[in-house]
């Protein structure tokens, strides 16, 4: 999931948006963000398709089957 770590890290600062503000709209812990931009935890599905809504991608872009965002 190191695809997912470093897309997820780079979406994030693209929206200038903080771990913090991204955990609250995912309702997990800012521990949790840093833990899955660090490939040291693993969101479950439900969270990669917020994550995925949140930020107007795809899950496949997210997950690294495909480079195209949209």
């Amino acid at each position: 999931m190191e695809i997912l770590s470093k897309r997820l890290r780079q979406l994030r600062r693209e929206q200038d948006m903080t771990q913090k503000e991204l955990a609250f709209l995912l309702h997990v812990q800012r521990t949790t963000i840093a833990g899955y931009e660090t490939k040291n935890r693993h969101p479950q599905l439900d969270i990669i398709v917020s994550i995925a809504d949140i930020f107007g991608v795809t899950t496949d872009y997210l997950l690294g089957r495909t480079d195209k965002k949209y």
